[in-house]
């Protein structure tokens, strides 16, 4: 019998009025070319919008960007969400301009890693490969 390999798959998200995109779709090239399979929400997404997407992609990974300075109400949100949604498997990861007193809050809030600006995209890569179960 053959088995066929699962690819891991991943959504990136943009939430609120953050429109500088340009991280997000590096990052979401390197998964890809890493062999991910990558969901890219687009720009201007509420934390609803998000969870849709997780779900409707049954996706292993949510990658939050954000720049703007609101990553702590939508990580709180979609922390919560996770919990609602009995998604507490999924590997939520914010990547952006984040302080380090709130990516150790984020952290406590379940966040499994946060990756600040000039982050090696092989980093990310690593992070995602080592914490996901392969089917």
């Amino acid at each position: 019998m053959e088995t066929i390999a699962v690819r891991i798959k991943v959504v990136v998200a943009k939430p609120g009025l953050d429109g500088h995109d340009r991280g997000a779709k590096v990052v979401a090239r390197a998964l890809r070319d890493a062999g991910m399979e990558v969901v890219y929400t687009g720009i201007f997404q509420t934390p609803e919008s998000i969870m849709r997407a997780l779900v409707q992609e049954d996706a292993r990974v949510l990658g939050l960007s954000s720049l703007s300075g609101a990553h702590m109400e939508y990580a709180e949100e979609l922390c919560r969400l996770l919990r609602e949604n009995n998604l507490s498997d999924v590997l939520f990861l914010v990547g952006g301009t984040i302080p380090e007193e709130d990516a150790a809050r984020l952290r406590e809030l379940g966040v499994a890693a946060v990756f600040g600006p000039g982050t090696p995209t092989t980093e990310i890569v690593s992070f995602i490969q080592e914490h996901v179960e392969h089917v």
